[in-house]
């Protein structure tokens, strides 16, 4: 068993991280842009001003997919580039930029996936509150409607949130993203029941004003677990660490069933009322249904994972990595064993179609003297992932996988620091350079993981 005929091979990038064209067409600012200038958040002062420039290379960015044997490319639209003010005035401009992409995908032969929000949250709305204020369940199904009447006769796939997890984690807890806030505990559970009732909100009006029949799916994030050996105790334990909470509250972001259950099981874990009960908004029947409106698939961005086994004490714990454990550029740790266990934990709990939405690797990439780029670290990393994702789809229903990324390029707070590129990216010149392992997942692609 391994990949199904029309398993879906695809690439992510994220709007911000790609586009530039920061301030033409009549495009609204949004908070990286503002959180970008401020002196000491971004590595080196880097913006996304410019990024891969894919605002105006789009086009030969697309024949790059192309000639990879892409079938599938999930990109992010820009609220703020066509709602200027995140609500009311349409930019016609920024319309016009996402159709442009669309056509020239689908002209290639290339199915788009379009995530509503990759973290570009409109200056205007978080002046007004954005995820703390209750409005912004209406505000972000207002874009959803937008983006259904204008894009949905060729769109079939929409992922409504990326990663809630990182966007309110990171930017209001850590504050290492954008707003860059460390708000009270209080303040965030606020903002992720308000952005789980928006990604509610969002799935309605795609489906009541999409123009075909839509797959509409949610893209969360979260450390998956494998266990140490595969006798049943130490799956068990590792099943039970995938789905349990933080230790530490002011971590609490960082888990699968605050954001995934109420989405698919219609509730929030039992264990988390209790725990985090001090620091809950009200929450009302109507929106648990409104957050459980019902989704067709499930994408799940998937980097890294634990070692578990169940311990002596009948309790699930981690395995402690062992001295030179493999890791990438970004120091995160090689563990292929989270792309079999991870996704299969995942169907088991919430039996829908499973989509990898993200997964992949910082290198230290270099152009070497013969003009080529030599990253075998990522043949190698994907060939692994991939051979255990194999496992996991001859055992469950696994659509597609979409590598992380296409091209090198700003990789948030970290700049241009971290490469995680099928694509090079030269910044100074944005020649597109194509590394070894682009040639390597074009012949993955071609024989549908055969070669693995």
């Amino acid at each position: 068993m391994g990949f199904s005929k029309d398993f879906v091979w695809g690439a992510a990038t994220s709007a911000y991280q790609i586009e530039g064209g920061v301030e033409e067409d009549g495009k609204g600012a949004h908070i990286w842009e503002v959180f970008a200038k401020e002196p000491g958040r971004i590595f080196e002062g880097h913006t996304g001003d410019i990024a891969c420039d894919h605002y105006h290379r789009f086009r030969e960015d697309v024949a790059i997919m192309k000639e990879m044997g892409l079938s599938a490319y999930r990109f992010s639209i820009d609220w703020a580039r066509v709602l200027p003010e995140g609500s009311g005035r349409v930019n016609e401009k920024g319309i016009a930029f996402y159709n442009a992409l669309i056509d020239e995908l689908l002209e290639n032969g290339i199915e788009p996936y379009v995530t509503l929000y990759h973290w570009e949250l409109p200056y205007e709305l978080y002046k007004r509150g954005g995820w703390m204020n209750p409005q912004i369940v209406e505000w972000f199904g207002a874009y959803a409607k937008l983006v259904a009447e204008r894009f949905s006769d060729r769109v079939k796939h929409f992922f409504t949130l990326n990663e809630p997890q990182c966007f309110v984690g990171l930017g209001f807890l850590e504050g290492v993203h954008a707003p860059g806030l460390q708000s009270p505990l209080r303040d965030t559970f606020e903002m992720a029941h308000n952005a789980l009732k928006a990604h509610g909100r969002a799935v309605q009006m795609l489906r009541q004003y999409g123009r075909q029949p839509l797959l509409i799916g949610y893209a969360p994030t979260g450390s998956m677990c494998y266990p140490e050996t595969e006798c049943p105790q130490d799956i068990e334990a590792a099943r039970q660490m995938v789905f349990a909470l933080q230790e530490d509250d002011r971590r609490w972001t960082w888990n699968v069933t605050w954001w995934s259950d109420p989405v698919l099981l219609g509730r929030y874990p039992e264990e988390g009322l209790k725990r985090y009960e001090p620091y809950l908004p009200k929450i009302t029947d109507e929106d648990m249904k409104l957050i459980s409106e019902p989704i067709d698939i499930y994408g799940q961005n998937i980097y890294n994972g634990r070692c578990v086994r169940m311990g002596g004490d009948g309790r699930p714990e981690e395995v402690r990595r062992y001295e030179g454990f493999p890791k990438t550029a970004a120091n995160w740790p090689v563990t292929p064993q989270c792309l079999y266990w991870g996704p299969k934990f995942l169907y088991e709990r919430y039996k829908k179609p499973i989509y990898i939405t993200e997964n992949g690797l910082s290198c230290h990439d270099v152009v070497s003297l013969d003009g080529k780029v030599h990253d075998p670290n990522r043949i190698d990393f994907l060939n692994r992932y991939l051979k255990e994702l194999k496992r996991a789809a001859g055992e469950i229903d696994l659509r597609g996988y979409f590598q992380w990324s296409l091209m090198d390029n700003f990789e948030w707070n970290l700049g241009y620091s971290e490469r995680f590129g099928l694509i090079y990216v030269d910044y100074p010149t944005q020649k597109r350079i194509w590394k070894d392992s682009a040639y390597w997942y074009r012949d993955m692609i071609r024989t549908n993981g055969e070669i693995i």
